[in-house]
This record gives structure tokens, C-alpha cells and sequence, in this order.
């Protein structure tokens, strides 16, 4: 049951919502003018490269797919797992993202492509970590799929069908945290440019971090 979601689980989802929306900012907002965290506008983008056979255009946009790609491989790879569960690798997967971050930061503040390829490899990296967790989706990265189930359990109380309000809530708090991660990256590029991308990549480094510190000195083990 959703009921069953842990603290922790609530502070993460709207944490790493919130870098993702500042990491989504800066790509809109830096030299390339283009998504990070979601792949809908970047295979949009690759099928009008491939309608007007722009191979430069076209490499770039696979280039950032493949990326994210590559991320969430990475995260099933550590990860294993999709759903959620207190004990797993969260910490690597995060602290790899961390990684990413502080790499992109000075090749997007020089407009180098490979910075964004970086942090859209971050993004599959943070996205593929958790899937569901006892029926409930966890995206962290995107908001379609919110801002559909947030629909669909408003229309289905409507119809005066029972929802859990906690799902409602789960989807109120990734898209609320995801704007103002947005607004956050907005704000900050106005000031430092695409140094901001060094909050997103502090948070998840320190969340990596204790997370890493708590499952392994802190986190009961299995007997």
C-alpha cells in the first residue's frame, strides 16, 4: 500500500525532483536551448534532424539519448531492483550522478555537447533508480506520467470512486519540487550560468553520500 512509503522515500523523490528540475532549467536555458531529464522533446528533435538530413543535428540528438540510455543501464546494473526498497545501492547510483554534474558543469559553461550528454546521462542514471514502490510510480525526472496519474485519481474521486489521497500527495510533491528546482535553476543561471548545476550536483552527492554512510554503518543486517 501506498501507506507503506517510508519517510525517507517522500524526502528523496522530492529532493532529487528538485535537482532535476534545476538540471532541466539549465538545459533550456544554456547555449543548446534543449530538454535533459525526458526524452520526449530530444526524439522530436531527432526525428526533424532525420526528416531534413541534418547528420550533425541528427548525431547530436542520438547522442543525447543514447546518454540517458547508458544512465539508466548503468543504475539496473547497480541498482538491479526497480522497486524500492531500504538497503540497496541507492548511494553508488547517486554519487555517480553526483560525478556527472560536477563533470558537465564546465564543458555546458564552454558549450560543449559532451556536457550535455553528461547530465543526460545523470538523468537515466536518477530516473531508472527507482520504478515503483507498492503501486505507487516514483519519476523523478519528468512529469507527464505525474501530472496523468494526478488526473486520472482526481477524475476517479469525481466519480466518487475510492482513491488513497497519498497518491494524490505523492504526485502534488514531485511536481511541486520539480518546478522549484526549475525556478531555482532559472534564478541561479541569471547569476552564476550553468555554475548552477553545481547545487544539483552537491545535493546529490551529499544525499549519495549519507545514504552510502547510513546503509553501511547504520542499516540493521540481514541475519
Amino acid at each position: 500500500m501506498i501507506r507503506q512509503l517510508p519517510r525517507w522515500a517522500w524526502i528523496g523523490g522530492g529532493l532529487l525532483a528538485l535537482a532535476a528540475g534545476c538540471i532541466n532549467a539549465v538545459g533550456y536555458l544554456c547555449f543548446r536551448h534543449q530538454p535533459v531529464t525526458h526524452l520526449t522533446g530530444t526524439s522530436t528533435m531527432l526525428g526533424i534532424a532525420l526528416a531534413h538530413g541534418d547528420r550533425m543535428e541528427l548525431l547530436h540528438w542520438a547522442g543525447t539519448i543514447a546518454s540517458f540510455v547508458l544512465g539508466a543501464m548503468l543504475s539496473g546494473f547497480i541498482v538491479q531492483q526497480r522497486t524500492l526498497q531500504l538497503g540497496r545501492r541507492y548511494g553508488v547510483v547517486l554519487t555517480i550522478e553526483s560525478l556527472l554534474l560536477f563533470a558537465a558543469t564546465p564543458l555546458i559553461h564552454d558549450a560543449k555537447d559532451l556536457g550535455l550528454y553528461l547530465a543526460s546521462a545523470a538523468c537515466g542514471l536518477q530516473n531508472a533508480m527507482v520504478s515503483t514502490y507498492s503501486g505507487a510510480t516514483l519519476r523523478t525526472t519528468h512529469l507527464s506520467g505525474i501530472f496523468t496519474d494526478l488526473g486520472m485519481y482526481l477524475g476517479q474521486r469525481l466519480h466518487g470512486e475510492k482513491v488513497d489521497t497519498l497518491r494524490i500527495h505523492v504526485c502534488l510533491l514531485v511536481a511541486s519540487a520539480f518546478i522549484a528546482g526549475a525556478t531555482l535553476g532559472a534564478l541561479g543561471f541569471t547569476y552564476v550560468q550553468e555554475r548552477v548545476l553545481l547545487i544539483p550536483a552537491a545535493l546529490t552527492g551529499v544525499v549519495g553520500l549519507g545514504y552510502a554512510i547510513y546503509r553501511h554503518f547504520i542499516l540493521p543486517r540481514p541475519t
